[in-house]
């Protein structure tokens, strides 16, 4: 490949990393503190704290703009409950808290109470329903239980009790709606105490602002006011300035521009204004997910976030029908964006956050996805925290991007570290350098990052979208860092280009050895070429909401000195042009 024309280099730190020392002391802090509220918030004083002032009645109605699976919440009035894909036969009349959940995330979805909003969509008899089953709950687990009451199942069920609290009023008796609206005061003040979640700051307290507009009186007031308070703090550091989650996950980017589409509503029928930083949040967010969203309808999947269906991201811009078209960049997210004919590439071209929006990172720079036409062929394993025993996912070689040796360039916590903190994402690249020239010809990419500095190495990814051929053009680098001194004697190191592919797509190798055939559900085919020393078609795994599918990965292997650098080039290119 010929240089690309200059342009300016944006540079993108990945903030100050965490020294070790530093880490451990922040892990032996966070578990005397999880053991302290271990102890305390299961005590009656601090359950008492958190019940008064009662709130006295019920107010708004807030909107949850989510699409509904009407089938599910159809199958629980019938007596089975799914969740997470999984599904537990309770009868027409049967208490799910008094039965063995079938796996962990079946239980946390259901203390959740991620099927209310479906039970409620079934009407009045959805509505008597979601009652009894909040009250076998509240018979159990309604005083104090330290899995129910975590973070994780506290804040989504707090959000859903808030919104239905109203609908499931005029079925109730008075006795019933006190106990509702207790139940949402005192998990909205229980998530402003805990800090087992410093990543999910400013979720948590969008969701409190939304409690305090469902409900009336001084706890109300009170809720609302702190809740927006802390929205304030927090939303311009989450939400980057080009609409990009400060997590660098798409997904968590479009789940928060829901609960701020929600508040935004309930704060319109309280009567009260929507602050000027949340309205600005919706719009950039807004914008971010239309970046991600890729030419198969999905969202991208980077960073632990999912790939979304089309009909998700619908409902959350549908506020927004006609909004400005997506840019090609976002510098402050740091991904990039090609288009040509037929082909389109995302590429993560920034840094993986640190500390703790790092729980979910992955240690994956340059990774691409790549969209031909509607088929969604290059992609990542998919990991989300959703596969939650599969760390080794987060690491290099489970994206498509340069792995080198068995290393990686960044690793999760694990043992204590990961136990006190959550799994943190640690040693990954500190500095990404992305420089990009839009031609009438096509378009340049070049990332480089230092995520193998430890072996004295740079990776360079460049990339040229051709127009008129409509194929990308790549070439891989390892460029030796004078500055570095790799660890140990002078030797080889095995270094491979993966593409992962999406389960929906199939590759062949040709008898070359070398070229590769890629089909996805069209039966387009693109040959991808390369003058790598070997090349492999592997099975892989690919995850979709924590479940393993069976996919496949192009693995193209050399050898690499950390002194002298080494190269890989590759062209993907439609199969009908050759």
């Amino acid at each position: 490949m010929t240089g690309a024309p200059a342009t300016p280099s944006a540079s993108r730190p990945a903030g100050r990393p965490l020294r070790r020392g530093a880490v451990l002391a922040r892990s032996v802090s966070a578990s005397v503190r999880k053991a302290f509220e271990r102890e305390w918030f299961g005590s009656p004083p601090h359950r008492a704290l958190i019940t008064a002032p009662r709130p006295v009645g019920l107010s708004a109605r807030p909107h949850d703009p989510r699409p509904i699976d009407l089938h599910r919440g159809r199958q629980l009035l019938d007596g089975v409950l799914t969740l997470h894909d999984e599904s537990l036969k309770v009868g027409a009349e049967g208490d799910p808290f008094d039965t063995p959940s079938p796996s962990r995330a079946f239980a946390v979805a259901l203390h959740r109470f991620d099927w209310l909003p479906g039970l409620l969509a079934q009407g009045p008899e959805g509505a008597r329903r979601a009652l009894r089953l909040i009250q076998d709950w509240r018979r159990v687990f309604g005083t104090w239980n330290a899995f129910s009451w975590s973070g994780e199942c506290l804040e989504r069920r707090t959000f859903h009790l808030a919104c239905a609290a109203k609908t499931l009023s005029p079925g109730a008796s008075d006795a019933e709606t006190a106990a509702l609206a207790l139940d949402v005061a005192r998990g909205a003040r229980q998530l402003m105490k805990a800090s087992d979640a410093p990543d999910r700051a400013l979720e948590r307290a969008v969701v409190v602002a939304v409690a305090g507009t469902a409900l009336v009186g001084k706890a109300a007031d009170r809720l609302m006011a702190e809740g927006l308070r802390r929205v304030a703090r927090e939303i311009e550091v989450v939400v980057l300035p080009d609409g990009g989650h400060a997590s660098r996950s798409p997904e968590a980017g479009l789940e928060l521009l829901f609960d701020l589409l929600t508040l935004d509503d309930a704060l319109g029928q309280r009567g009260r204004p929507t602050p000027e930083a949340i309205s600005r949040a919706i719009d950039r967010l807004s914008s971010g997910a239309r970046f991600f969203t890729l030419a198969d309808g999905k969202l991208a999947a980077f960073h632990g976030g999912e790939t979304v269906e089309p009909a998700r991201i619908a409902a959350a811009l549908a506020h927004d029908d006609h909004g400005p078209r997506p840019p090609m960049d976002l510098p402050h997210a740091g991904f990039q964006k090609m288009q040509g004919g037929a082909i389109q590439v995302l590429a993560d071209a920034g840094p993986p956050p640190v500390g703790p929006l790092s729980r979910s990172a992955c240690a994956q720079p340059a990774a691409l996805e790549i969209v031909c036409g509607k088929d969604r062929l290059i992609t990542s394993s998919g990991w989300s925290p959703e596969a939650a025993n599969a760390q080794a996912f987060r690491l290099s070689d489970a994206a498509s991007t340069v792995s080198v040796g068995e290393g990686s360039a960044g690793r999760p916590l694990s043992g204590f570290r990961a136990a006190a903190l959550g799994p943190w994402l640690v040693d990954g690249a500190t500095s990404v350098e992305s420089r990009r020239h839009d031609g009438e010809q096509g378009v340049w990419l070049d990332v480089v990052h230092d995520g193998w500095r430890r072996l004295g190495l740079k990776h360079a990814r460049r990339l040229f979208l051709d127009l008129a051929a409509d194929e990308l053009r790549g070439e891989d680098s390892l460029i030796p860092m004078a500055e570095a001194k790799a660890d140990g004697p002078r030797r080889y190191h095995p270094f491979k280009i993966s593409f992962h592919l999406h389960p929906d797509a199939r590759a062949s190798l040709a008898r070359d050895g070398k070229s590769v055939l890629i089909k996805g559900p069209s039966n387009v085919g693109w040959w991808l070429r390369n003058d790598a020393p070997d090349v492999a078609v592997l099975a892989a795994p690919h995850f979709d909401h924590g479940h393993a599918r069976q996919a496949g990965v192009i693995v193209l292997k050399s050898q690499v000195r950390a002194e002298k650098g080494a190269k890989i080039r590759w062209k993907l290119a439609r199969a009908t042009d050759h």
